[in-house]
């Protein structure tokens, strides 16, 4: 006997194929395809949901979330004041205050699929206030949700002194990897010496790179072709994430191709923010406006592993957010123009596939059988009624668990409509 059976299931990306039974033991998928009747000690009938493996946020502020208008909205949407209100919003932090938020978030993220989450933690006070919050918090919601904290120097490495100190400690106390911003430090120069100290201390602990890199509307911003050069010289390769990468948009067409072969061949990943980057990139361009994202299609058709974050969830950068991943790979078809049939595919798979390679999490994930059973079933005809309705998620389905349920919305009318 199988101890959990969902019937009648569809296979995202399986196009034309019929239903499939997915079949569950001890936290593992058994069986994917025919499975008896009465063969599990629990049956749900999926009637033709679509099963996808559960989404991936490969780029999240769990720190920040839920503080926007604290102490005051940013009234310019620009990275600049973000930055000052979070810098004032941060001496308040206390370890009740984090777990608070970052615990309604991920429970909003759980009830929309999201079961893998990247969370950044600004280590730029002393106490490591932020980053002592979300270890703790990792290691509570470990049996649901796999959460990786990685430890953000906000201020700077080489512009802000004891976060060098600061990243190390924070590795000390088990942070999964830790991450630089150079375009926010003083000079290009400053900027190189915190990705080389950041670089050093990941080879030291074996830990994840998970770089800020070139978030402005700047051509000459080019830190991105930096971090592939020292991925590849220090072997760290898939280790090593670049987030943003905003100035791409701006960089002219001999450079960018010449970049693109040499993030392909480095073997970093991408990560685009694109609700984020829409609403903060571009404040200063006269129009045409700059779209505010990486140019992700490009990547991708390069060969570059690109993910889809949400990253901010109503914070003084972002006031608005809903946690839903396939909002924001709704947002990046548009901003990329990627709306043909396969790249409304590759779209879901920036927030499913592709962003699990980010985490590194590959071999204990997908829908096939021996992975573990974490998958989610939504109701959609196919990817661009998934994409365009972004319908809750019916199942959330840990572990071998069924975690969430939402009911189906039903629409009831009053009085007679359209005869």
């Amino acid at each position: 006997m199988y101890d959990l059976v969902f019937r009648n299931a569809r296979l995202h990306g399986a196009p034309g194929l019929p239903a499939a039974d997915i079949a569950v033991s001890g936290g593992t998928i058994v069986a994917v395809g025919s499975v008896p009747e009465g063969a599990g000690l629990r049956e749900i009938d999926a009637s033709g949901l679509m099963a996808l493996p559960p989404f991936v946020e490969s780029h999240i502020h769990l720190d920040t979330v839920l503080t926007a208008g604290d102490p005051s909205p940013n009234a310019s949407g620009t990275l600049f004041e973000g930055i000052r209100l979070w810098q004032q919003r941060k001496r308040r932090l206390t370890r009740e205050d984090v777990l608070q938020r970052a615990e309604k978030v991920i429970r909003r993220l759980a009830a929309g699929g999201v079961l893998h989450i990247r969370s950044q933690a600004d280590i730029s006070d002393p106490q490591l206030t932020a980053l002592r919050a979300l270890l703790e918090l990792r290691e509570r919601v470990k049996p649901q949700v796999n959460l990786q904290v990685i430890a953000f120097p906000q201020d700077g490495i080489v512009s802000c002194p004891d976060n060098r100190h600061r990243l190390e400690e924070a590795l000390r106390l088990g942070a999964d990897g830790i991450g630089a911003i150079p375009h926010c430090e003083h000079t290009r120069e400053d900027g190189i010496a915190s990705l080389r100290f950041a670089f050093e201390l990941a080879e030291k602990y074996g830990s994840f790179i998970h770089v800020f890199c070139d978030e402005l509307d700047d051509p000459h911003s080019r830190y991105l072709e930096a971090v592939a050069a020292m991925a590849l010289a220090s072997g760290l390769r898939e280790r090593v994430t670049a987030a943003h990468a905003s100035a791409t948009g701006y960089y002219g067409e001999a450079y960018f191709q010449k970049l693109l072969g040499q993030l392909s061949a480095s073997g970093i990943h991408i990560v685009c923010c694109p609700l984020i980057g829409s609403a903060m990139q571009g404040r200063f361009d006269g129009y045409p406006k700059g779209r505010g994202i990486a140019r992700i299609k490009e990547l991708w058709q390069a060969g570059v592993n690109v993910s889809v974050a949400h990253d901010d969830i109503r914070t003084p950068f972002y006031p608005l957010g809903s946690g839903s991943m396939l909002q924001a790979a709704h947002m990046a078809v548009h901003l990329a123009h990627m709306t043909g049939a396969e790249e409304l595919e590759e779209a879901v798979r920036m927030v499913t596939v592709r962003a699990a390679k980010v985490l590194q999490i590959e071999s204990r994930y997908g829908l096939e059988t021996g992975k573990p059973a974490s998958f989610v079933l939504l109701p959609a005809a196919d990817t661009a009624e998934l994409l365009s309705v972004q319908p809750p998620c019916r199942f959330v389905v840990s572990g071998g668990t069924v975690l969430a349920e939402t009911s189906r919305p039903e629409t009831v009318w009053r009085e007679d409509f359209l005869g």
